[in-house]
């Protein structure tokens, strides 16, 4: 007995000194500067992604303009390294976001009769300043109480607008909100916070004086309640004086508009399309459509979130967000490493040497079946490119982040290029141009090449319009 409590103080020693070194050496031993570091943290593989290697190419296209338009120039440029879906975003991804916030909701409606649904008190008992909701608490969708059926029955259509026989939900209330750090603005040498002077201020062109911060206003968007109590996102004018004033927020409905079905096409019965495509489970695996470019930002958020809290609840680290990627990224993902090459696949032709299509477009006038699908098809139907990516040409087309200028490539930079203009609620329709790639089911062949660039305006939702998301690679 004696001598294993000597072994056991002689360990408990020798663990302490251990700790005592270590200390010693983050604090700097020696008075020397040794650096905080975390030698052992790698980057975590993103589920359903790719890694895609940092490189230069040659971005625009590589043949004749089909419009004989003469706008769009190549150039070499270069891309950092980034993860990107390995395929578009699907209907059964995209419920699953759909699912969280009609839970937030259900949770924020139980809240008012139970007021478990919400956490009050941090771990050591302190109030919240700002109470948030119980995600580990149950909804009790099968067996409700009285209470709890009144306050989750106000979630579906009830009335004249209840026209079904069983429940509907009322996808009108599935508001996403979200906020973001307007970072171009912030970057702006006018709007410079000051260190001297411990506050912003603003340089006088010409004249190398500065305005105090109250003269400073800076336009961004918020959402708020008008007089009839409907949500509305507007514009406003704030004056500099916080970080907070760079930060715009937005409400959106991120329910895919299944209406477009209908409305994209004169004279055509696609109400079955309207109907199930996104709500019937048989098409779980085919990519969502009728998903603006603002939803299709809501989502990225969301899915950012969900990451980033799971990592910080485990005692991991932060990532970068997730998001849409830029006209760039895009492009050099589609090339899958070949340079100069018309198509995701390499070659300059649209079917195998057996006459095989490799991709779902719009092979000829009217005949949609002829690539062996009507409308969009189940994502990965087709090979993946080099890179192990799937429908980088025809299926649906895709968002990106950048905003669309005809001279985009004249100007911007060689370097990570992207032109970005978040558009504001009081600009006109033309600066909510967003570039869209990869052409879709119903667009002709054109449309399928690496380097044909098109756009449509970021608050329409499309039948042939999806996305998928990227994130920024850390480390070499």
């Amino acid at each position: 007995m004696i001598k294993i409590k000597v072994v056991y103080i002689m360990k408990k020693l020798l663990i302490i000194s251990l700790v005592a070194v270590l200390l010693a050496g983050c604090s700097g031993e020696n008075g020397e500067l040794v650096g905080v570091y975390n030698k052992s943290w790698k980057e975590p593989v993103p589920y359903g992604m790719l890694y895609i290697k940092r490189g230069s190419f040659t971005m625009g296209q590589n043949d004749q303009d089909a419009n004989w338009a003469m706008t769009s120039q190549s150039r070499t440029v270069s891309v950092d390294a980034f993860w990107m879906d390995e395929t578009e975003i699907t209907n059964g991804e995209y419920k699953q976001f759909v699912e969280w916030v009609k839970d937030s909701i259900a949770r924020e409606k139980l809240s008012e009769v139970d007021e478990t649904y919400k956490i009050f008190q941090d771990k050591n008992g302190n109030e919240l300043e700002k109470p948030y909701l119980n995600y580990k608490k149950k909804i009790p969708w099968d067996k409700p109480t009285e209470d709890q059926k009144m306050a989750l029955d106000s979630l579906y259509y009830q009335g004249e607008d209840k026209i079904d026989f069983a429940p509907e939900f009322n996808a009108t209330i599935l508001m996403y909100k979200y906020s973001w750090v307007d970072y171009i603005q912030a970057a702006k040498k006018e709007n410079k916070f000051d260190p001297l002077l411990g506050r912003y201020n603003r340089s006088i062109a010409g004249l190398g004086k500065t305005k105090d911060s109250a003269d400073v206003m800076v336009k961004k968007d918020t959402t708020i309640y008008n007089e009839k109590g409907e949500i509305e996102n507007i514009t406003v004018y704030r004056e500099l004086k916080h970080r907070s004033d760079f930060v715009s927020q937005k409400r959106v409905n991120i329910y895919p508009d299944t209406l477009c079905w209908i409305r994209d096409y004169t004279y055509a019965y696609n109400e079955p399309y309207m109907k199930l495509y996104f709500s019937h489970p048989g098409y779980g695996e085919y990519p969502v459509v009728g998903v603006s470019w603002e939803q299709a930002q809501a989502f990225c958020h969301w899915r950012s979130y969900l990451f980033n809290s799971y990592q910080v609840a485990h005692k991991g680290v932060r990532v970068q967000d997730y998001r849409l990627p830029t006209e760039a990224e895009w492009e050099y993902a589609a090339r899958g490493g070949k340079d100069l090459s018309l198509y995701p696949w390499g070659g300059n032709y649209i079917r195998t040497a057996k006459g095989c299509f490799l991709a779902n477009f719009k092979p000829q006038r009217g005949n949609y079946t002829d690539d062996g699908y009507l409308i969009s098809a189940k994502v990965a139907s087709y090979p993946p490119n080099d890179f192990g990516l799937y429908d980088m040409a025809g299926n649906v087309a895709e968002w990106t982040s950048s905003a669309y200028h005809e001279s985009n490539y004249s100007f911007v930079h060689d370097l990570n290029p992207s032109y970005e203009y978040n558009a504001k609620s009081s600009d006109k329709d033309v600066m909510r141009r967003k570039v869209i790639r990869g052409g879709s089911w119903k667009d002709v062949g054109i449309f399928l090449q690496c380097g044909v660039r098109t756009y449509e305006y970021q608050n329409e939702n499309r039948s042939f319009l999806g996305f998928r998301c990227v994130r920024t690679y850390i480390g070499e």
